[in-house]
């Protein structure tokens, strides 16, 4: 099959191709053309061994043009078989992507036409097979072929900018050819084919402060000193042509918004170099009174700044802060203002950058001053007084209205305005004082008591006449001052020890005034009463240092005769006038332990047991020897108690043998020894008549020899032979208890029943008979049963109970 070279070289490109493919060869440049055959393969699968030239197809690859617009169908090209006479005898079919819809073909010529525009964009190719039959036959005369049938690409999209409009930042009075933004555009059109798809950059608006690079797209500044503060946004519009820019090409555009980013390079500036601050004196402490700013073109951390005064006139007065979001400078005051003393504070506050840029450093410092001007306006102040605190004295007992002292205030505002005082008496609960409304003066209300209170605290209120609502305050300290109106004393609440072996000239006791005066007042002396007769036991010694000492005049004191003496001693203070008082000491005699101590407490023990034992008329020795006696009869009466108690416990159980009644024994001996046979005699259990009766009967009755009947409430197992007694009953107790599982395995009260021979008739109970049955008797042997009129005991006969501790 063979494509006309007219058909397939349908552009300047294809006929370059042509023109190369019958230089060179269909095999060189056409690698999906199929290069002959010497073999032929068959539809029926058969081989012709014979060697000659193959009925093949001749065709190339298929190329259309996109886009195409007319009114007939577009061709492609022609199949064509050499089996194909041209009488119609060979039909050609078209199969694959598109057949019968976009590519159809005439199945006598084997042209294809596309019958619809296409677009390489959407599909660049389509795979289709080519077949030839017979057309009588419907025989293959070719084999199936598969053939490519591309879309040529034409310029028919324009590039774009997908993700515009574009913004970017850039610094402030950076350099020329910095780098701001890269722009990329797309074209869809064929980049391996032609220049539809070469896109070349430029700016369309932007010049001269931005450059963009022709083939990578990257924006650069091409200006110096673009500054921020006269303009901080641009527009560059960009645009993208392809073509390789030539006339003719597409082209497509986008917009990138610029934004210059600050940068430090405009230094803080007051608006005004001076400025005034009215500010009234009566502004507190540590408040703001003011503020000021310098602005900064700058933004942000460019534009913080720190607010100080410079002159040490304004820094002793005031302080400044700064107001980091308002970017502002705060003024306090540091001390209080007063117009009278100063109208005007002069302030130099300076504004300086605290984030500075090296790079503009040659512009100068960044930093700018200016004046400010506080004017104190005048305020209608309070009083003040003269002193911030009064301290003033006055006597006691001084009559009312006695003057004190004298506050002072006045108005320190220009007009003088007079002066109220006032005493604040919320704070007491008696009034002792009173102030003169106009001059100040402090005076007593009532007489005043030095030892009932020493110290007055008052507070005085001064306040001006033309505006009674500004009170000031001031505190008053009044002393009350000392006078002789307390006569001295000896206070003595304890008696005086004097000791039996005082001598003559020892002292007794030194004594010590009291006086509720103050010190100040002098000395005391001492001396005894000149309208008494002189005392012959004691005498009174003036120390000349505020005490005195108690002298006895004689020796050998005693307390029989006299143990309690009265001295009383005159004392005087040495104040103005002199006063006095009569104390009477009250001396006990006591009788005192030899080198005891000199002191009052040591007397006083040594004193009071030799007094206790003397109202007795006993001495120590034979209060001691009663005593032992006391407790020597006490041991011989327990003693014999216990004894007694000893003594009746070894009488015996039963004292008689007649005296037979129930008992019960208890007692807490232990056991074992030759004391468990004193405590209790067990053959007091056993009664040798009866055994002696009972071994009569067993001699008459030969049918019941070597036993005897247990009757009475006595249970079966209690049959004993006449050599047995208690003991063995008690010791076969013992060992059933022991081996009893049932019982519990503490110490227990086992109760053991055995009627004992009391009784000469014996039981009457009937219990046990069933095992042995003595013979019977007969009414003569009633005579053998003595003693006659006995009592019959039966059932009653004591049951003896024993305690026995496992």
């Amino acid at each position: 099959m063979r494509i006309p070279a007219t058909t397939a070289c349908l552009c300047p490109l294809l006929i370059c191709l042509c023109f190369v493919q019958r230089s060179y060869g269909t095999s060189q440049l056409r690698p999906n053309v199929r290069a002959p055959s010497n073999q032929t393969k068959h539809p029926d699968g058969e081989r012709d061994v014979h060697h000659r030239p193959k009925r093949g197809w001749i065709w190339n690859q298929f190329f259309v043009l996109e886009e195409h617009i007319g009114p007939e169908a577009q061709h492609v090209g022609k199949l064509h078989s050499n089996s194909d006479k041209g009488d119609g005898s060979v039909r050609y079919l078209l199969t694959g992507e598109g057949a019968g819809t976009i590519f159809v073909i005439n199945e006598v010529t084997g042209d294809i036409h596309a019958s619809k525009s296409l677009d390489r964009e959407k599909k660049g190719q389509y795979v289709l097979h080519a077949q030839a039959i017979d057309r009588y036959t419907n025989r293959s005369v070719e084999p199936e072929s598969e053939f490519i049938i591309k879309v040529q690409d034409v310029n028919d999209n324009a590039p774009k900018f997908p993700d515009g409009p574009f913004a970017a930042a850039v610094p402030e009075m950076a350099d020329v050819g910095t780098s701001v933004f890269q722009l990329t555009a797309t074209d869809a059109d064929d980049p391996t084919y032609g220049n539809s798809a070469k896109i070349v950059y430029s700016i369309l608006q932007g010049q001269p402060y931005f450059s963009v690079d022709p083939k990578t797209g990257v924006i650069r500044t091409a200006l110096s000193n673009m500054d921020r503060e006269a303009r901080e946004r641009y527009s560059v519009v960009v645009q993208a042509k392809d073509m390789a820019g030539s006339v003719g090409g597409l082209s497509g555009s986008t917009t990138v918004n610029v934004t210059l980013t600050d940068v430090n390079d405009n230094p803080p500036k007051f608006p005004q170099k001076n400025y005034q601050l009215y500010v009234p004196e009566s502004a507190q402490i540590g408040k703001a009174v003011g503020k000021i700013k310098a602005n900064d073109e700058d933004l942000g951390v460019n534009a913080e700044m720190r607010y100080s005064i410079t002159n040490a006139e304004g820094t002793a007065m005031f302080s400044i802060t700064t107001d980091t979001d308002q970017k502002e400078g705060i003024i306090s005051l540091r001390l209080p203002l007063n117009y009278e003393k100063r109208k005007v504070h002069t302030l130099h506050i300076e504004g300086v950058n605290t984030h500075l840029d090296p790079r503009f450093s040659h512009l100068g410092a960044f930093k700018d001053t200016t004046t400010l001007q506080i004017i104190i306006g005048d305020v209608d102040e309070p009083p003040v007084f003269s002193i911030d605190y009064y301290i003033m004295d006055v006597y006691e007992n001084s009559p009312v209205g006695t003057e004190v002292g004298t506050v002072t205030a006045q108005d320190p505002d220009s007009t003088k305005s007079p002066v109220r005082y006032f005493i604040d008496h919320s704070e007491e609960e008696q009034v002792y004082f009173t102030i003169g409304l106009n001059n100040g003066v402090i005076k007593t209300t009532r007489s005043l008591d030095r030892e009932d209170v020493a110290w007055h605290n008052i507070t005085v209120m001064a306040s001006e006449v033309d505006n009674p609502s500004l009170v000031s305050h001031v505190p008053v300290t009044i002393q009350v001052l000392d006078v002789n109106d307390n006569a001295p004393y000896i206070a003595r609440d304890d008696e005086i020890i004097v000791c039996e072996t005082s001598r003559a000239g020892q002292v007794i006791q030194t004594v010590r005034p009291s006086d509720m005066d103050n010190f100040a007042n002098g000395r005391f002396s001492f001396a005894l009463p000149i309208d008494l007769p002189v005392n012959p036991n004691f005498t009174l010694k003036d120390n000349e240092d505020n005490t005195a000492s108690i002298v006895a005049r004689r020796r050998q004191f005693s307390q029989s005769e006299q143990d309690l003496y009265q001295l009383p001693v005159v004392v005087r203070d040495g104040g103005e006038p002199v006063l006095s008082s009569t104390s009477t000491l009250s001396l006990r005699v006591c009788v005192c332990q030899r080198g005891g101590g000199s002191s009052s407490s040591s007397r006083v023990k040594a004193c009071r047991v030799p007094a206790f034992l003397s109202t007795a008329g006993l001495s120590t020795g034979a209060f001691v020897a009663i005593l032992l006696c006391i407790i020597i009869l006490l041991a011989i009466v327990v003693l014999f108690v216990i004894l007694r108690s000893k003594k009746g416990k070894k009488e015996p159980l039963i004292i008689s043998e007649e005296d037979v009644r129930e008992n019960v024994v208890t007692y807490d001996d232990e056991g074992g020894g030759e004391e468990d046979t004193e405590a209790f005699d067990i053959a007091a259990l056993r009664n040798p008549a009866g055994a002696e009766w009972r071994r009569l009967r067993r001699e008459e009755r030969p049918g019941t020899e070597g036993w005897l009947v247990a009757c009475g409430p006595q249970s079966p197992s209690l049959v004993l032979m006449d050599t047995e007694d208690m003991h063995h009953v008690i010791r076969q107790k013992v060992v059933e208890a022991d081996r009893d599982t049932s019982g519990p395995p503490y110490d227990s009260l086992q109760t053991y029943s055995y009627e004992g021979r009391g009784s000469p008739t014996g039981s009457v109970s009937s219990l046990g008979l069933a095992q042995v049955l003595p013979p019977e008797l007969s009414y003569s042997d009633l005579e053998d049963w003595e003693p006659e009129g006995h009592t019959l005991f039966g059932t009653e006969l004591s049951e003896t109970e024993q305690t026995i501790a496992p």
